[in-house]
């Protein structure tokens, strides 16, 4: 017996809900059989979550109440079963999710891939063709260099969700597999300053007009080797592409690579430093006090998050190298250092008129001095650590990685405000 094919799927995100309906609008009616699914999540916070089906001349409107008023119960409770039925629907030979404006596309790819539903994932019964993020033009540069948060602007993805617009904005375009651009921007100088930014945080990704978009056509503009759902390795390449090194409108791009672990005091202090006048800040940390943990950082707006991202190959109980992506093996391969490893910092900030001269002093004089170093190991795990109290998850039953792919949207994080 045959086994069915996987159904095609698209998800759409995006901080603009009426340019996210009109490209959901232009992939449905393009495709006979293309069933659309959105959940409202602006009622998440009292439990309430709005699911609303297209198919056909079929628009169902339903009200789903949840124990817990999360982005993780919506998804495991809804949305995955749903793909699932949608999937082994005969009539249904597409599928699109237009996430709401607070999700993330990335968590929920994860989820797609490793949150079992019954036996399985439910990624054995779709295929994720593309990623596509609406970049609202008049408000996207403003959404992603302010520190608004989303519960000032109503947005929130849970009651506990702390992530700033910023973060959520950047999150989304990072993640696409192509750039819908809605709209104009309000003059010349934001529509270059926005150009500047996408340039250098999602350089590698195409940008097409959704004025001109068509929707049986549009998914060929995806480039052959984009991600498709693939999650962030953590210990893989920062940066997708080549972004230009050069500044532009003010947006520049600051590398930071050392050998040396962080003193976690020091870093503590510093870390401001990736907050003003940045507009993201992306990388892999090694503090003294934890020599055999990887800390990821994350900065957007005014939100900065740090969490673990594993073991070191070099720790006692790192991972085999067997087990890690072809990308860790070599960037490890290439800076392995005979006595650290693979240990080492590597972040990459795009700043907005901040001076990388100045985050760069600031990073490395949290560094370890000569003195420190020769201390060795055992010295260094007296040090007090900032780092060492970790955010508690708000679903402590989500079946997500906690580490990366949260999909309730809380930062891993001690956070710094």
């Amino acid at each position: 017996m045959t086994e069915n094919p996987r159904v095609p799927l698209v998800l759409i995100s995006g901080l603009a809900p009426g340019p996210n309906a009109d490209l959901a609008e232009r992939l449905r009616s393009a495709e006979t059989g293309t069933a659309v699914v959105h959940h409202d999540l602006r009622q998440i916070h009292s439990g309430v979550v709005r699911r609303r089906i297209r198919l056909g001349e079929r628009d169902q409107l339903t009200v789903l109440e949840l124990a817990h008023g999360c982005v993780s119960c919506t998804l495991r409770e809804d949305l995955l079963p749903l793909l699932r039925k949608l999937s082994r629907t005969p009539q249904v030979r597409r599928i699109v999710v237009r996430l709401d404006e607070a999700m993330e596309p990335e968590p929920v790819s994860w989820a797609l891939h490793h949150v079992l539903v019954g036996e399985r994932p439910v990624i054995e019964d779709v295929d994720l063709r593309a990623v596509l993020t609406v970049v609202d033009c008049a408000n996207w540069l403003a959404h992603s260099t302010g520190d608004d948060t989303l519960a000032e602007r109503d947005l929130r993805a849970s009651p506990e969700d702390e992530r700033t617009v910023a973060q959520v904005a950047l999150s989304q375009v990072e993640f696409a597999d192509l750039l819908v651009l809605a709209g104009s921007a309000t003059d010349a100088w934001s529509a270059a300053k926005a150009s500047a930014v996408l340039d250098r945080v999602a350089p590698s990704i195409p940008r097409v007009e959704l004025s001109a978009v068509d929707g049986k056509t549009v998914l060929d503009a995806v480039p052959s080797d984009a991600r498709r759902g693939e999650v962030t390795d953590m210990h893989g390449p920062l940066l997708r592409g080549e972004p230009p090194l050069h500044t532009d409108c003010g947006i520049g791009l600051l590398t930071f690579t050392s050998q040396r672990p962080f003193h976690p005091e020091r870093l503590h202090d510093a870390i401001d430093v990736l907050l003003d006048g940045v507009v993201r800040t992306r990388g892999r940390l090694w503090v003294a006090s934890q020599p055999d943990m990887a800390l990821w950082i994350e900065s957007a707006g005014g939100g900065l998050g740090v969490g673990h991202a594993g073991a070191w190959l070099a720790a006692p109980d790192g991972p085999d190298w067997a087990d890690v992506s072809p990308e860790r093996r070599t960037l490890a391969s290439l800076r392995w250092d005979p006595l650290f490893g693979d240990r080492a910092q590597e972040l990459v900030v795009v700043t907005d008129q901040a001076t990388p001269d100045e985050i760069e002093a600031a990073l490395n004089g949290a560094l370890l001095t000569e003195e420190e170093l020769a201390a060795g190991e055992q010295e260094w795990l007296r040090y007090p650590d900032p780092f060492g109290e970790w955010h508690e998850e708000p679903c402590e039953d989500t079946e997500t990685d906690p580490e990366k792919h949260d999909v309730n949207a809380s930062n891993r994080k001690d956070e710094t405000q």
